[in-house]
């Protein structure tokens, strides 16, 4: 399918996804976050990917949002007076045009059965910088720039931003760089824990397929989904028990799927043969990403401290 804004490109098993408006420096449209969205979404089911960088055309990742499109240019309905219960059902149609556009992009990579490595190869600043904080690894050329710069603006970090960035940095640095808004050379993204480390501008994609290579080349697709959003959403929960629960459905199924596979190449000292495929995942895993393991009916509960019998 075509692309008006972006560019795809699948070598061995991994997509190139490249914002591709370089006379604009690739910033961010309306149009630009559905083709992202619907990309995430997508790869989900094509077995011919294993993994995704996202990248830039030209000399910049993203400027940020296009700012010169008409009207409310993030795309949003001001006529709304949207509240917090208006946004109970993200796919209502009522709120089509509140919804960040930003944010969709996000939580779609954050879904995504992929891994998923941004190479930075300019500027990333605004959205160009929050969308890359949903994805597993963040690599910089030494001529990006990286700024969450909404405080400049009167805005505020979208993207689900807020959720994403104190778990690579903490909640202090979080908040430093929300409120302080600066724009970080390389070095200083890398310094301030949001990018692994910074490479020449010719070494950034090699670097990049490396990465992806190391994480999915002779890897189950299967275990590689399951790991990847294990990893992204059991840390969350309230209880180690609820992450148990997890586990044992993923280990159960991987055991009786792929593992086999694994077990057998090990003993015989041989490369494994995955035949498992990510888009034909175990029963319980659509029911559980959509947030179904939120509601476990049994929760383990501790007795409250300092009380006897």
């Amino acid at each position: 399918m075509a692309y008006e804004t972006l560019d795809h490109t699948v070598d061995d098993g991994v997509l190139t996804i490249t914002l591709n408006r370089p006379e604009q420096l690739n910033s961010f449209t309306v149009t630009m976050a559905q083709e992202l969205e619907r990309s995430f979404r997508e790869v989900n089911d094509d077995d011919s990917v294993r993994a995704v960088i996202v990248t830039g055309a030209g000399r910049a990742f993203c400027a940020g949002m296009d700012l010169s499109s008409e009207g409310n240019v993030f795309g949003l309905d001001e006529t709304k007076q949207p509240g917090l219960t208006d946004m109970a059902d993200l796919d209502a149609p009522a709120i089509e045009r509140v919804r960040d556009t930003g944010g969709r992009v996000t939580l779609a990579i954050h879904d995504c059965k992929k891994p998923v490595v941004a190479a930075i190869n300019g500027a990333a600043v605004g959205i160009g910088a929050t969308m890359t904080l949903a994805m597993d690894a963040r690599l910089v050329s030494t001529k990006a720039r990286f700024g969450l710069v909404f405080g400049r603006l009167g805005i505020v970090p979208e993207a689900a931003s807020t959720w994403f960035l104190p778990q690579i940095v903490g909640l202090p640095k979080a908040i430093d760089l929300a409120l302080s808004a600066e724009i970080l050379d390389a070095e200083a993204t890398v310094a301030a824990g949001l990018a692994a480390k910074a490479y020449e501008p010719d070494d950034l994609l090699a670097a990049a397929r490396e990465t992806v290579d190391r994480w999915t080349q002779g890897r189950s697709p299967v275990a590689v989904a399951l790991t990847r959003q294990m990893v992204r959403r059991n840390s969350a929960y309230e209880h180690p028990a609820d992450a148990h629960r997890v586990d044992s459905l993923a280990m159960f199924h991987a055991s009786i799927g792929d593992g086999k596979e694994g077990v057998a190449a090990f003993l015989e000292k041989r490369a494994a043969q995955f035949t498992g495929k990510a888009s034909q995942m175990p029963a319980f895993y659509d029911e559980w990403i959509a947030g179904a393991a939120d509601l476990f009916a049994c929760r383990t509960t501790e007795p409250p401290r300092g009380d006897s019998e």
